[in-house]
């Protein structure tokens, strides 16, 4: 497993950026970080970085929304979108918006490393069967959320309906697929 020669961080969290820096430097990373989107944008022309570690959540702003932006600036950086905040349609969000992987947080650095290779052939197989009306609805719940930054509130208005059955409804895990 190997990391790329220059790495840009992006995550709000300073101690956490410290700290998976302090461990890319130790394996010979060149590691740049930043904390809001506007600062990223600047260092990833002048720093022209081969891989990207993104925050999901940054302060006010939004990594998935932030992946276009990277991607145009950098189309050769590989980003891996990491988050606390994980979920399947934050997942498929992130890669339809270019981003070459994503990394549920906490993980650790040789995750990381796995998370920049490329899909080796023993990944799984897309589903053959289509995912059930319920588990789009709920992804759809969870994708809206995820652009309305986590806020309940705000998601329930666009989805239009209530904040409470949002609440609700985003609780209720949907039930797994079965085979016929």
């Amino acid at each position: 497993m190997s990391l790329p020669a220059r790495i840009l961080l992006v995550d709000d969290d300073l101690a956490f950026c410290q700290v998976l820096a302090r461990l890319l430097a130790r394996r010979g990373i060149e590691v740049q970080a930043r904390h809001d989107a506007a600062s990223a944008l600047a260092a990833v022309e002048a720093f022209a970085p081969d891989g990207i570690v993104l925050d999901l959540k940054l302060g006010a702003d939004n990594g998935l929304l932030l992946i276009g932006e990277l991607r145009r600036l950098c189309p050769q950086a590989r980003i891996v979108l990491a988050t606390g905040y994980a979920s399947i349609a934050t997942a498929v969000d992130a890669m339809r918006r270019g981003a070459w992987n994503y990394l549920p947080k906490p993980f650790d650095i040789d995750a990381l490393a796995q998370s920049f290779e490329a899909p080796g052939e023993d990944a799984a197989p897309p589903p053959a069967a289509p995912v059930s009306l319920r588990r789009q609805g709920w992804e759809h719940m969870q994708r809206v959320l995820a652009e309305c930054g986590g806020n309940v509130s705000q998601a329930a208005r666009v989805l239009g309906v209530d904040r409470r059955t949002l609440q609700r409804k985003l609780a209720k895990r949907p039930v797994k697929e079965r085979p016929e």
